[in-house]
């Protein structure tokens, strides 16, 4: 069957019937009715002769030729994004666009204002939604789908593409008074002893990976959704938090905390960039993942003059803003 006697546009309802394998979520993703996108899997079931979707219990699976035809659909629909995108032209000096970026409240903090001066330097009239990570988001591809850019620790393995943005290490805030305090500094003893302020989004940060493999299971006294508001729970209580050390320099002075190194090696966390396969070619999503590039590897620049300067890990850029 030639593609003129087909609409096309059943292949985008079938990358998202597929993808969901759901009717009423694929519509919700698609901005179409139930029913229509109801009709669009009749048809597509007449075209291939096959259900597609079959129902186990409460939820539908693929069937042996829904689950073939996934990839080749996707690999399809990406390329035919990259070939209308070669006609598109994308300015921002005059874009009016907006776009839509999900990250964490520790990347909102020590990321978005430069990320804005940049933007308002080449693209004044550009417009950005920033979104907090919501539980559960990091493990799909629908959310993926439904933001320009995701910026969110390396190794969640979302799907699409993906690119490191910033390096930052974890660092100890406990109030300047706690009686563990000796010298400015903390031993692994107190750490395992210690309540701990932990930020818990879904998974361990690579500080609490690191204090698993020492053998030590921190006694969680108090957990939040993020990072900026353990600064605050450290004062005036026996509590320590591990936290990015970009994240501690901007409170240090601010909230009763003192910064201590962890009594362990450095422990990188590793912020990196997610977008759709789909955007991957658009001009406008080219020239915003270049934006997040030029800003993280800025930061990165400063941080290694500051390294160089000092002989140790230093943030002026950040102390300045406290």
């Amino acid at each position: 069957m030639g593609l003129g006697a087909i609409d096309l546009n059943l292949l985008v309802a079938l990358e998202a019937l597929l993808e969901e394998k759901n009717v009423t979520h694929a519509g919700v993703r698609l901005s179409t009715s139930q029913s229509a996108m109801s009709g669009s899997l009749a048809r597509l079931r007449r075209h291939f002769n096959d259900e597609l979707l079959i129902r186990v219990g409460r939820e539908y699976e693929l069937t042996p030729l829904a689950e073939r035809l996934l990839p080749v659909v996707q690999a399809s629909l990406h390329k035919a994004e990259e070939a209308l995108s070669l006609t598109r032209h994308f300015d921002p000096g005059r874009s009016r666009q907006r776009f839509s970026v999900v990250m964490s409240d520790y990347v909102m903090t020590v990321f978005v204002e430069p990320l804005l001066r940049a933007i308002a330097q080449e693209a004044p009239g550009v417009r950005i939604d920033f979104h907090p990570i919501v539980m559960g988001q990091l493990e799909t591809e629908t959310h993926l789908r439904c933001h320009d850019l995701m910026i969110v620790p390396l190794g969640y393995q979302l799907p699409g593409v993906s690119e490191t943005v910033m390096h930052d290490r974890f660092v100890c805030l406990v109030d300047p008074d706690n009686p563990r305090l000796v010298d400015g500094r903390l031993s692994l003893r107190d750490l395992a002893e210690m309540p701990h302020a932990a930020c818990a989004i879904g998974k361990l940060t690579p500080a609490d990976r690191q204090l698993e493999t020492l053998g030590i299971t921190p006694k969680v006294q108090v957990s939040t959704p993020g990072f900026n508001v353990l600064p605050f729970l450290v004062g005036g209580t026996d509590l320590v938090a591990l936290v990015p050390e970009r994240l501690a320099r901007r409170y240090e002075g601010f909230a009763r905390c003192a910064v201590v190194e962890a009594p362990f090696p450095d422990v990188p966390l590793v912020e990196a960039m997610y977008w759709h396969h789909n955007r991957h070619a658009d001009p406008a999503h080219r020239w915003l993942r270049e934006t997040v590039r030029k800003v993280g590897a800025s930061l990165g620049q400063e941080i290694a003059a500051a390294d160089d300067s000092h002989g140790e890990h230093a943030f002026p850029e950040l102390s300045a803003a406290s």
